[in-house]
């Protein structure tokens, strides 16, 4: 059950789009890119992590 409390230590939800672009990071640094990119989707307040927030996070990190 999701609260309206904002979550800053558990997993965000992935819709299946943004799993897919996930997947397209090579397996080595997938981890830290997700952790960088959960962070960046709490920073804008989002209860789960999209295609967009995902490719966001691609143009801020440089890559």
């Amino acid at each position: 059950m999701k609260t309206n409390n904002f979550d800053v230590t558990g997993d965000l939800d992935w819709t299946p789009e943004a799993e897919v672009k996930l997947k397209k990071i090579p397996f080595f640094v997938r981890p830290q890119a997700r952790q960088r990119i959960e962070e960046l989707a709490r920073a804008a307040q989002l209860e789960e992590v999209t295609a967009d927030i995902v490719e966001q996070a691609r143009s801020e990190f440089g890559q």
